[in-house]
């Protein structure tokens, strides 16, 4: 079973290389790759939050999600599972963009980003919560087409960004009875 969804990850992956990278597209997908790195745009949401008194406690509650996404998923799940990045080890597949420092399994970028956007999306007006998740969701297939994640790192970092977001905003909820935002 784990065979035939390592052998899907990096099929879907060279399908990708082959039938949807083009010129323009790749320029726009390394530039939106670029804006994980570091999770530095979430990081920069969570101070802009943090210094704005009105959203504050938006600031705190994204700020809580992202560093448990950060804990669990990069220094402790990459480590653990210690997955080989896919243009290591699928024949044929090309990275875009430099080689990695770390392993493969969860992808971090899409987890930072889903932990923030999807606490937006869950506390916040729609009118907000849906470009946020636009925002995640470019991240992380960005990730799929520069060819430096499987799909399946991709999934389990959107998956459990996502459960950190949910955790991080019952947590307030439970600590206090404001709204978030």
């Amino acid at each position: 079973m784990l065979d035939k969804l390592l052998e899907l990850d990096g099929n879907i992956l060279l399908w990708i290389q082959d039938n949807i990278r083009c010129d323009i597209l790749t320029s726009v997908m390394k530039g939106i790759t670029y804006l994980g790195n570091g999770g530095i745009v979430m990081i920069a949401m969570c101070l802009i939050f943090l210094l704005i008194p009105k959203l504050r406690r938006l600031g705190i509650v994204c700020s809580g999600s992202l560093a448990a996404t950060f804990l669990i998923n990069n220094l402790l799940l990459k480590n653990i599972i210690a997955r080989t990045r896919p243009y290591e080890v699928v024949d044929g597949l090309q990275r875009m963009i430099g080689a990695q420092s770390d392993y493969s399994f969860p992808s971090g970028h899409s987890g930072a980003a889903f932990a923030v956007c999807m606490v937006i999306f869950f506390e916040c007006p729609k009118k907000y919560g849906i470009p946020t998740l636009v925002l995640a969701v470019l991240i992380a297939l960005s990730r799929l087409y520069v060819g430096v994640h499987y799909p399946s790192d991709v999934i389990a970092g959107a998956l459990l960004g996502t459960l950190f977001a949910f955790i991080a905003c019952k947590v307030y909820h439970h600590v206090t009875d404001k709204e978030i935002y």
